[in-house]
Order: C-alpha cells, then sequence, then structure tokens
C-alpha cells in the first residue's frame, strides 16, 4: 500500500519488517540503505544506483516494495529520518552560527562556475541553430522549471522567432501534439526525471520535433530522449530536489542561447529586437 504524503514513516523500520520478502538483488539495496542511512539519501536515483552496483529499475521495484510511490518520496523519507533540519533546507548545510547571506551567494557563484566549465559550447551552437530555423520554437517546463520556461519565452521573443508555451501540464502535452519536425523545442527539467515531462518528451519524439533539454544531469531520462542536451550545473550530495541556484545557472545558460540565436538571426534579429525596443519604450514615461 502507498503511504500518504502525511503519515508518518520510518524508511528503516520499513525495510527490516519486510526483509525477507526481497529478492538477492533487493537485499544488496536494503544492506546499503540500512548501513549508510542518511548518506544514502543524498544520492539521486542514479548515482545510487550507480553506487550499490544495480539498475535505477530495481530501485523504483525495491522502494515500491515498502510503500512508496516513487524514488523521491522514498528519499525525501529518508531524509527527513536520518538527517538534521538544517541539510534540508537549502543545498548546502546552513545553520545559524554561518553567514547565511555569504553561505547562499557563495554556494551559487560556485554553481554558476561548476556549469560554465560543464557547458559543451559545440552543443549551444547546435541549439541556437536548430531555434533560429525552426517553423517555431516550443517551450516546456512544469512547477519551478516553468518559470524557466517562462524567462526563455521573455528573452526569445525578442528575436521574432514564433514561441508558444503553456503553464498548464495538459496544455503542454496538447502543444507537443501539434508540433512537428520543422519545429524546435526547449525543455526544461532540474533533476530530468519527471513522470509529466517525460510525457510530453515523448510526444515531441513522436511528432518528430528537434528537442533540446536543458537539465542538470546529462544521464536522465530527459536527456536520454532528447536530441541536443545543455547541461546544467547538477547539485551534488543535496537532499532536496528544488532548483535553487540550478534555476539561476539556468537562466543564465538561457541567456547564453538568446545571444547565440541572434549571432544566427544577424539583421533579421537585429530589426525585431529594435522593433520590441521601441514598443516598450513608448509605455515609459
Amino acid at each position: 500500500m502507498k503511504k500518504s504524503n502525511n503519515a508518518p514513516v520510518s524508511v528503516m523500520y520499513d525495510i527490516k519488517s519486510v526483509y525477507a520478502s526481497f529478492s538477492d538483488k533487493e537485499k544488496i539495496i536494503a544492506d546499503f540503505v540500512l548501513k549508510y542511512g542518511g548518506k544514502s539519501a543524498e544520492l539521486s536515483i542514479t548515482e545510487l544506483a550507480k553506487k550499490i552496483g544495480t539498475s535505477e529499475a530495481t530501485l523504483v521495484r525495491f522502494v515500491r516494495k515498502i510503500g512508496y510511490s516513487g524514488y523521491q518520496q522514498f528519499r525525501l523519507a529518508l531524509a527527513k529520518e536520518s538527517v538534521s533540519a538544517n541539510m534540508q533546507i537549502f543545498e548546502i548545510p546552513v545553520t545559524e552560527n554561518d553567514d547565511i547571506a555569504d553561505s547562499v551567494f557563495l554556494h551559487t557563484i560556485r554553481t554558476l562556475e561548476t556549469g560554465r566549465k560543464l557547458l559543451n559550447k559545440k552543443a549551444v551552437a547546435q541549439a541556437a541553430s536548430a531555434l533560429a530555423s525552426a517553423r517555431q520554437v516550443l517551450l516546456f517546463g512544469l512547477g519551478g522549471s516553468n518559470i524557466n520556461a517562462q524567462d526563455a519565452l521573455h528573452k526569445l521573443l525578442r528575436t521574432g522567432l514564433t514561441c508558444r508555451t503553456a503553464a498548464d501540464f495538459h496544455m503542454q502535452l496538447m502543444l507537443a501534439s501539434q508540433s512537428n519536425g520543422s519545429d524546435a523545442a526547449l525543455v526544461f527539467s532540474h533533476l530530468g526525471n519527471n513522470y509529466d515531462t517525460i510525457s510530453i518528451v515523448k510526444e515531441l519524439r513522436h511528432t518528430k520535433c528537434k528537442i533540446i533539454a536543458l537539465t542538470s544531469y546529462d544521464n536522465s531520462p530527459l536527456a536520454k530522449l532528447s536530441d541536443i542536451v545543455l547541461q546544467v550545473s547538477p547539485v551534488h550530495s543535496s537532499l532536496v530536489s528544488e532548483s535553487f541556484s540550478a534555476g539561476i545557472a539556468a537562466a543564465v545558460l538561457i541567456n547564453v542561447l538568446y545571444v547565440e540565436v541572434m549571432n544566427n538571426l544577424k539583421d533579421s534579429g537585429l530589426k525585431s529586437l529594435n522593433k520590441m525596443r521601441s514598443t516598450i519604450a513608448r509605455r515609459k514615461v
């Protein structure tokens, strides 16, 4: 039986209570989690599977067997049980004794620097070329990633390209269904493993739309389904799924794409940009 989101849980108890029913592969996972506790929660499903020497599918079966709907629910329950509160608030531990502003700023700066080093500039050039030559640019992102999609829309409208997006999942799925091989899609997802996002991407593949993924993990399900992957700086050893600093890194990457697209469009892009600026200027006192 799946656990409700509000139900009190004990991961260790759950594992021990059904340990005898585990397969040999599942017992290897159970032994690892029982031994390392909260340290297991610091790893993404891909990282944990690699660390243990098993598959992501086996991990998913394991967490469902002990009553969790998926790996993320299991991971959060384990974190709450095993890790101090100051490690669950942000991407790095922050205590009352720390200079909170300095800690957050410096961590964000490190994330941006890591993202700059990881950036595949050839992939950026390919993505910009695909966007500049597309019949229309479709922008997808759910939850916090929809903020990135809206930011990309705000930037790319300046280029004169036809850009479309939607906030609602079903509307995004409908939008994907109307795409074709002449279109390009920018898909934002921090972890790249959201079921709804993957549904959208599978529909885009069905329509042969060019898929460009902006994600923190280049081996995520999203990345594997995409034509071009632009990796945003991943947050290692984090117990939170929210894209705090990765969201800022994605915003910077959007700026990079915007400049690259404008360089591809040359005079037509500049004409559209000046037209937009002239229109906005008339609304200022």
